[in-house]
């Protein structure tokens, strides 16, 4: 037996195991979203209000307030311009080495998994259409043993087939949805983080000077 046809004998078993594999991937893919938003709701605090009493500690020279400040706040921002404020004795800049490098460990826990919803989102149509494309290949089998009689079962068997390629969109749409959003709301986070870290710079540069 040539790879045609074994190929070809493994599609006419059928394509119930895509779909089954889609509801896998959705179910995965939601379990990450609703992960990834508890992570977000647990790790949130009121940014201009964090911002605004670290410049007022800064303002002071209160160093050892602000750190305590940061510390007694759950969001990402202050996690990582407490790493700076920290470093504030050794300088500027040693606080720039500082905060870049807790925003890029902050940065990995913040994408953990989001690589599995764009994965999921850029290839759960394509699962969907290998579902279609088995179930066409069965559906032209069946036509050529009935002679190219087309029947009922036939073209209900085809309808079948499309509705894999529907299933992985229906996956794919809100894999995108939530890889964006919590995409953006990293970049977010981030920024503010970076905008905090240079009003610290500031400070000690003009201290410094």
């Amino acid at each position: 037996m040539d790879l045609q046809h074994l190929l070809t004998g493994l599609a006419l078993e059928g394509a119930t195991w895509v779909m089954w594999l889609l509801i896998l991937c959705s179910v995965v893919g939601l379990a990450v979203a609703f992960e990834r938003g508890l992570t977000v709701l647990a790790t949130r605090d009121d940014p201009e209000r964090v911002r605004r009493e670290l410049v007022g500690h800064l303002r002071g020279g209160d160093f050892a307030a602000a750190a305590r400040g940061l510390g007694a706040s759950a969001s990402i921002e202050a996690r990582i311009v407490k790493a700076g404020v920290e470093a504030a004795a050794e300088g500027p800049a040693s606080v720039e080495e500082r905060l870049a490098a807790a925003a890029s460990t902050q940065r990995l826990g913040m994408e953990r998994s989001l690589a599995f919803l764009g994965t999921l989102g850029a290839n759960a149509p394509f699962i969907g259409l290998l579902g279609t494309v088995i179930g066409i290949i069965g559906a032209f089998h069946q036509l050529d043993a009935s002679a190219g009689k087309v029947t009922a079962g036939l073209m209900a068997e085809v309808g079948e087939a499309l509705v894999a390629t529907a299933v992985g969109i229906l996956v794919a749409l809100p894999a995108i949805a939530f890889y964006n959003l919590f995409s953006r709301i990293n970049r977010v986070r981030l920024t503010r983080a970076d905008a905090m870290g240079r009003e610290l710079l500031a400070v000690l540069r003009r201290s410094a000077g």
